[in-house]
């Protein structure tokens, strides 16, 4: 089986091509960059309509394969920036109709916890996923990826990338601010948040912004805020791990590409006595070969949509996504999947 999935969220418009024995064929990605500030939801996707013939041919060619020869086209269809989604499903739907081939639909966060689980050889992790637009905890149980925390307000990816750039570093801020982070070693004191399973990163960045307003020396600033923003995330992680019995603690997404974080990670799993995995670089930021993968997955359980039915879906939920592929037999049966 051979399927072509389309990844159009938010900055990045990729497609990928998988097969059933889990070898990722191709992956090429093509990430709209602003001229200033944040994602413009129109201006992404203007960009994503414009690179998205040459990005699946060029995936195409590197899988060497013909588009007869693709059993399915898989695209996310949530969540995210509503243009930049419309885009997507319009390519993937137009595609399906044209080579009639079954139309898969994939849930954009599902796909950062399949793609990590494939490439990590991790088969059931607390996952902890962190990116630009999500920041869950998140292990599975009952047919659903169940939430153990998450934020209540913008995602720990957000909250780095804002601050990049009220302090004059380049796109993508994420990694300038590491490297600067590096670089401090004395602490400036900024809210923690944590309430109960739940974080909230918003009092955290604007009190970032108001010390940088204030004179704090910016690498100092930077380590200030990425300590406290990932110990954060690392006291939800703990706990979940403890609630839950797992056995590995998997990071995905965007920010997973951090080695501050990882280290942090992988000292709570060896206090825990746990397997502590980090999904490769080429698949934490947004990417085409995670939605061909899952879409794979889906379409092994028949799991397709029709045409008529394919809306976008910018705040589709996580744990609102039935997944029969990691239920038992006796599970499916009851689901009626």
């Amino acid at each position: 089986m051979l399927i072509l999935g389309i990844e159009c969220t938010a900055h990045t418009f990729g497609c990928g091509i998988a097969n059933s024995n889990g070898e990722i064929l191709a992956n090429v990605n093509s990430e709209y960059i602003p001229v200033s500030g944040g994602i413009h939801p129109r201006e992404a996707a203007r960009h994503h309509a414009s690179v998205a013939a040459s990005v699946i041919r060029d995936a195409l060619r590197n899988a060497g394969k013909s588009i007869s020869e693709i059993d399915g086209f898989a695209v996310s269809l949530g969540p995210g920036l509503g243009p930049c989604l419309r885009v997507g499903a319009t390519v993937a739907r137009a595609l399906s109709l044209y080579y009639k081939k079954p139309l898969i639909p994939v849930n954009h966060c599902v796909a950062h916890i399949e793609i990590a689980r494939l490439t990590c050889k991790v088969d059931d992790p607390l996952v902890v996923y962190v990116s630009g637009g999500n920041t869950i905890i998140s292990a599975f149980s009952d047919g659903k990826y169940r939430v153990f925390g998450e934020t209540l307000d913008i995602a720990l990816g957000n909250c780095l990338d804002t601050f990049a750039r009220y302090v004059g570093l380049p796109h993508p801020g994420g990694p300038h601010v590491e490297r600067l982070a590096s670089k401090g070693s004395n602490y400036i004191n900024l809210p923690y948040v944590v309430k109960g399973q739940d974080m909230s990163f918003s009092g955290l960045l604007t009190m970032a912004i108001r010390k940088f307003k204030d004179g704090a020396v910016l690498e100092d600033l930077c380590f200030s805020l990425q300590e406290t923003a990932f110990s954060m995330v690392c006291e939800v992680t703990e706990r979940a791990l403890v609630h839950t019995g797992k056995n590995a603690i998997l990071l995905t997404g965007g920010v997973a590409a951090n080695k501050r974080l990882r280290v942090m990670m992988e000292s709570i799993a060896r206090e825990h006595g746990v397997v502590f995995k980090a999904v490769p670089m080429e698949y934490a930021r947004d990417n085409g070969a995670m939605i061909a993968w899952t879409g794979v997955l889906s379409l092994m359980h028949n799991v397709t949509i029709t045409v008529d039915d394919s809306f976008i879906r910018p705040r589709w939920r996580l744990d609102a996504v039935d997944i029969p592929w990691r239920m038992s037999a006796h599970e499916i049966n009851k689901e009626g999947c």
